[in-house]
């Protein structure tokens, strides 16, 4: 791969990036299908969408789902990675054992804002919660709501809330801190990883593209790419199978056991007790299929530094006005965070990529 095919396949923007999927699909013969999302409108007023190529025979009872977006701009890097699998699929389509799902930019909105979240102020990796169930509890979110998300933006009102913040974690501990801002919390509309009142336009979408595309499919594997935890520019694996069970040791054999079972991209805490994660979701749509599979993160930033970007996303929303120059630095600073703009940083990720998807795709291919 050249430095140069690496960063046509990343765009600048969610309008470009849906261009150069739209493209590649075409090259590749993909059969197309477009979601409309009637409730937001790109920054510019116009029409956001998600899109989805279809390949492989309909029939076949294994199939590959990937899913860019999820996380807003953490979808520049799954939508390069789906480009160059569409490319890699050229002449190659009719001799496809499994179907192959893309679904790019499942978040539309937080892709093409540059926001990591719905047009709700959703985390969509937060939302597939059963809602005919009580919600799941994070009282302690509510100790820590104000220190993360500071009614202004000044130095004064940043300092004064990381102290509180510094001495909430003396008291109750790194790994508890994580787990209490990470897991998800439903109580507070305007906080980070809010997971919603009820299911997101996103949500529904992705129910809609798994009866259409996946129907008596028996065995899939997924991959929902994510961008921030881990090493720069590696891929850190979040296997949501049991572990133990036969989806575990499946991901283990596709992608390497140090890889599904390192913790390392928590920096020495513990995972969280998420909640409402797509990887469930999409069990549950594709229901009794077997469903294999993880998030990979791409390591960008530290876990301290994104979490500053995660309330800067966050004040850009809800917080007092700023004058137009500053919120634009702080949009790209966001952008930054997510889908670094070094070429070193593309070239690493999509070489990556590329390799975990033909590991996934042969997987499944093999899987009986």
């Amino acid at each position: 791969m050249t430095p140069a095919y690496a960063d046509a396949c990343f765009a600048p923007s969610y309008a470009s990036a849906r261009g150069k999927f739209l493209l590649a699909a075409d090259r590749a013969g993909a059969r197309l299908d477009v979601l409309v999302n009637a409730e937001a409108r790109a920054p510019n007023g116009g029409t956001l969408t998600t899109d989805v190529a279809v390949l492989g025979p309909p029939e076949a009872e294994g199939a590959l789902l990937v899913i860019s977006g999820t996380h807003g701009p953490e979808g520049f890097v799954g939508s390069a990675a789906q480009i160059a699998l569409l490319d890699s699929l050229v002449h190659r389509a009719d001799a496809l054992p499994v179907r192959v799902v893309l679904v790019h930019a499942i978040n539309p909105w937080g892709f093409a804002h540059i926001s990591r979240t719905t047009e709700n102020n959703v985390d969509l990796n937060r939302n597939f919660i059963d809602w005919d169930a009580p919600l799941p509890a994070n009282p302690a979110y509510g100790q820590l709501h104000p220190l993360l998300c500071p009614a202004e933006w000044t130095p004064q009102a940043l300092e004064a809330a990381e102290a509180g913040r510094q001495a909430w974690i003396a008291l109750h501990g790194q790994d508890t801190y994580v787990d209490v801002t990470s897991r998800g919390q439903y109580s507070h509309a305007d906080g980070l990883n809010y997971g919603g009142a009820g299911r997101e336009w996103s949500n529904l979408a992705l129910e809609t593209i798994i009866s259409r595309h996946l129907a008596g499919t028996r065995r899939i594997a997924l991959i929902d790419w994510h961008t921030a935890l881990g090493e720069r520019g590696k891929p850190f694996f979040l296997c949501f199978n049991e572990p133990g069970s036969p989806g575990w040791q499946r991901a283990c054999d596709w992608w390497g056991r140090e890889n599904v079972e390192s913790q390392g991209g928590f920096e020495g805490s513990g995972r969280p007790k998420y909640t409402g994660l797509l990887f469930h979701g999409v069990q549950r749509f594709a229901a009794p299929a077997e469903v294999t599979g993880a998030v990979v993160e791409f390591g960008t930033r530290s876990m301290d530094e994104m979490r500053k970007t995660l309330q800067m996303d966050r004040y850009l929303k809800f917080g007092a006005e700023l004058p137009p120059e500053q919120r634009a630095a702080m949009r790209e600073e966001v952008l930054d965070s997510f889908s670094p703009f070094s070429l070193d940083w593309k070239l690493s990720t999509l070489g990556h990529a590329m390799l975990i998807q033909r590991q996934a795709l042969q997987g499944v291919s093999d899987w009986r």
